[in-house]
Parts: structure tokens; C-alpha cells; sequence
């Protein structure tokens, strides 16, 4: 089982998106994918036609039992998607109270990677999707994550927004003695725009290896999948935005386990 997690300390860079693409995409590949929830916004769960505030479990629960909740358990927390191969855990507003909760609490970074190691035999792939702050959220989804995915919005406010993640990954390494691999994603890309081309040619510039070299276009089918809560890859399968994650995902598979550390 693979974790890929979806985050960027800056919010609007597309990270949702990205999360929600990249695993249809791979559910269309055959692959079990696991799309996990923890921001409190919960944008992915609404994305589905979820509603949070409905919901009696959820990636909260993971949480609030560690490791006295039993695999059953979670999977019992799951929604469906409407699509193949494709389940969500989905959020809840009381993430928000976690820090308060566990902030002080030793062991409190890897509780939901034990959480979601007991789903291994389960789901080949488990997507999270980030809030854009630093907090027990953001540490938790780090420490469960074989490689991190930073989409970055070319735009000179979003680069300042990577330098901050960066930043917190080298500080989690430090505390966590462990290496994060990462691939920057240059999304919203508008070859019209002097803002867009200046940003990725910073970008490249300054991470050079760790970008893609490739760019996830502005479009507008991306907003229209969200509206009638479908997958872009199911919604608009032909769009160029779906061609550019497929693109990317194809990049992203044949990346080996340790390239791009911090």
C-alpha cells in the first residue's frame, strides 16, 4: 500500500483537485484507492455529495480511538464514490478542535498512519488531502506519507506558500528522522499570462528536479466536475486538464521510492 499525500500551506493551489483526479485515475488503472479526508473544511467529502455535518464516523474517529480502533471499524467509516475501485474517508468539522485535543500528546504525529496501516491489505493506494495549515493534521499526514505532492498554483503568492511547506518538511525531518520524498505540481497554468510564465520559470529554477516539467492547465471542466460532484476523469475524459494528471500520474509511477528527498 502506497500513501500519497496532497498539501500545500497555502490554500486554493488546487490540492483538492489533484487529490480527486489523481485517484480516479488510478482507480481506472485497476488500482484500490482510498481517498482520505482531513482537512475541516472537508471540500473533498462535499465534492462527493457527503455532507460532514450528517455523518456519525469519520476520519475524526481515527483520531479520537488510535490504536484501539479496529480495521472493521474503519471501514465501516467509508462512503462510496460512485466510481470503481474508488472509496472515501470522509472529514469532519471537529478536526478542527484536534489540536487543542492532542497537540500536546506524545505519539500524537503517527496515529493516523498506525490507523490507516490496518487498511493495507485493503486499498493499493490512500490519497490525503491536506488543510493548508500547520497543525497535528499536517504533521500526521506527513509522517503517514511515502511521498508528499505539493501542487503549486504558478503564481508569485502560491511559490511563497511552497516555501513554507518545504520549510516544514525539513523541520519534520529533523524531529522524525525521516526523508520526504516530494514533487512540486505546477497547476492553474495559463500560458496567456505573464504571472503564470514567470512562476514556472521560477519554479524550475529553484527546485528544478523536483518539478514536474510538465503543468496542469487552468480548466474550466475541473469547476464543472466539482458542481455535479463527478470525478473530472469521469466527468470530462477527454479535457485537457485530465490529460495532464494522467500525464502526471504516469510520471509519478515511474518514480522510484526515494527520489526527491528533503
Amino acid at each position: 500500500m502506497v500513501v500519497w499525500t496532497i498539501a500545500n500551506q497555502k490554500g486554493g493551489v488546487g490540492k483538492t483537485t489533484t487529490t480527486v483526479t489523481l485517484g480516479a485515475l488510478l482507480a481506472e488503472r485497476g488500482q484500490r484507492v482510498l481517498l482520505v479526508d482531513i482537512d475541516p473544511h472537508a471540500s473533498m467529502t462535499y465534492y462527493f455529495g457527503i455532507d460532514a455535518e450528517e455523518l456519525e464516523v469519520s476520519v475524526y474517529d481515527i483520531f479520537m480511538r488510535g490504536k484501539d480502533i479496529s480495521r472493521e471499524e474503519i471501514l465501516q467509516s467509508l462512503c462510496p464514490s460512485g466510481v470503481d475501485n474508488l472509496d472515501i474517508l470522509p472529514s469532519s468539522m471537529a478536526l478542527a478542535t484536534l489540536d487543542r485535543s492532542l497537540g500536546n500528546k506524545n505519539g500524537m504525529g503517527l496515529i493516523l498512519k498506525k490507523g490507516l496501516s490496518k487498511l493495507s491489505k485493503d486499498y493499493d493506494y490512500i490519497l490525503l488531502d491536506c488543510p493548508p495549515v500547520m497543525g497535528v493534521l499536517m504533521v500526521n499526514a506527513l509522517a503517514a506519507s511515502d511521498r508528499v505532492l505539493i501542487p503549486v498554483q504558478t503564481e508569485f503568492l502560491a511559490i511563497k506558500g511552497l516555501e513554507r511547506m518545504i520549510a516544514t518538511m525539513g523541520l519534520m525531518r529533523q524531529s522524525q528522522q525521516k526523508d520526504y520524498s516530494f514533487t512540486i505540481i505546477p497547476t492553474m497554468y495559463d500560458k496567456r499570462t505573464r504571472a503564470s510564465l514567470e512562476a514556472y520559470k521560477e519554479l524550475k529554477a529553484k527546485y528544478q528536479d523536483k518539478v514536474w516539467s510538465a503543468v496542469v492547465p487552468v480548466d474550466t471542466k475541473f469547476r464543472d466536475a466539482s458542481l455535479a460532484q463527478t470525478p473530472p476523469p469521469v466527468f470530462a475524459p477527454r479535457s485537457r486538464g485530465v490529460f495532464a494528471y494522467n500525464t502526471l500520474l504516469s510520471y509519478l509511477l515511474q518514480l522510484p521510492a526515494e527520489n526527491s528527498h528533503v
